[in-house]
């Protein structure tokens, strides 16, 4: 059995939907659903149990034995959260925790880490899991941070011969878009934000610059279609023998007038566009450039291509946004 840990939400309903599509089953789901629409995003897979988070422990103890892996997609993933205990409580004290009981129970872990922990991008974006190359990194918000935290745990594990999960991987996730984010609210993904003006024939509403090397819409982001992300897990899970902190986005950072562009050709309408002052609260933890370091992940053995940006937004907005139905 998989375990998928945040397999409600954004990215890990869409492994969910992978797995029920290439019939990997059985598989449970570990999420909290709560009052929302939040479980329309796994209404069409099977999974053999969904448990909360709360009883994590028990679904562990008791059907442990028959999990082959864990793919630990949960945590708290607002940049604006700004309970730090909290996200500590979650993104770190609970991926160490998996962690540890993968590697006592020999179970394949793979995780979320995230680009955030890249902060402003002046040390590059190297997917190095070497600590020097981790302690320079100095991320931009309290998630970016709790990431980067963990990812310094395993690295310093793995220096000190700490036990290890049988193959173990985190993935740091770009800028992902994809069906199944609605309940995101404002974490949503750009194109989700914008579809409704485009489909209402409104301009495009886009942050303005306040950086004097970017144009207003030049700000530059390594967008990465969620069905890309989702084959990085699918191929860790079929390459037990792979085992490493990597990259996941599409190496070409691509600027939001590019994304914006892109969402109202996928509707066929004309494309204006006007800028708003980047609100007060996250100006100074604002990234302005992002581009994943591809070379370690192809290096590993991962040869599938990654999705265009005009490709993936037509497809997201075509087949969900304006589709019957937006989820996957």
């Amino acid at each position: 059995m998989i375990l998928v840990t945040g397999g409600a939400g954004f990215i890990g309903s869409n492994i969910v939907a992978a797995l029920e599509a290439e019939g990997r089953r059985p598989y449970a789901v570990c999420d909290r659903l709560r009052s929302g629409d939040k479980w329309r995003n796994i209404a069409k897979a099977a999974p053999r149990d969904i448990v909360d988070p709360a009883h994590l422990d028990d679904f562990l103890a008791a059907q442990g034995k028959l999990l082959e892996a864990v793919v630990h997609m949960g945590a708290i993933s607002a940049t604006t959260e700004t309970d730090a205990d909290r996200i500590v409580e979650n993104n770190f004290r609970l991926s160490c925790r998996l962690w540890n009981w993968c590697a006592a129970n020999g179970v394949r872990f793979v995780y979320a880490s995230s680009a955030a922990t890249y902060g402003g991008g002046e040390h590059g974006f190297s997917d190095d899991l070497s600590l020097p190359a981790l302690m320079k990194l100095r991320p931009l918000n309290a998630y970016g941070w709790s990431k980067l935290m963990f990812d310094r745990w395993v690295a310093l594990g793995l220096a000190e011969g700490r036990p290890r999960p049988p193959q173990w991987a985190g993935l740091r996730f770009f800028n992902v878009y994809g069906p199944n984010e609605y309940h995101k609210g404002g974490q949503k993904s750009v194109v989700a934000h914008l579809f409704p003006r485009a489909k209402a024939g409104e301009p495009a509403r886009l942050f303005a610059s306040h950086d004097p090397r970017y144009a207003d819409g030049g700000q530059m982001r390594d967008f990465i279609w969620v069905e890309d992300c989702v084959a990085v897990v699918c191929w860790l899970l079929d390459n037990p023998e792979v085992s490493g902190l990597y990259n996941c986005g599409t190496g070409e950072a691509r600027s939001f007038l590019d994304l914006a562009r892109a969402v109202y050709a996928a509707l066929g309408n004309g494309f204006e566009v006007e800028f708003v002052p980047t609100p007060e609260a996250i100006r100074a933890k604002y990234q302005y450039f992002t581009e994943a370091d591809m070379r370690r992940l192809r290096a590993a053995g991962f040869r599938r291509p990654f999705t265009p940006l005009e490709e993936g937004v037509a497809r997201y907005v075509r087949s969900y946004l304006d589709g019957d139905d937006p989820y996957r």
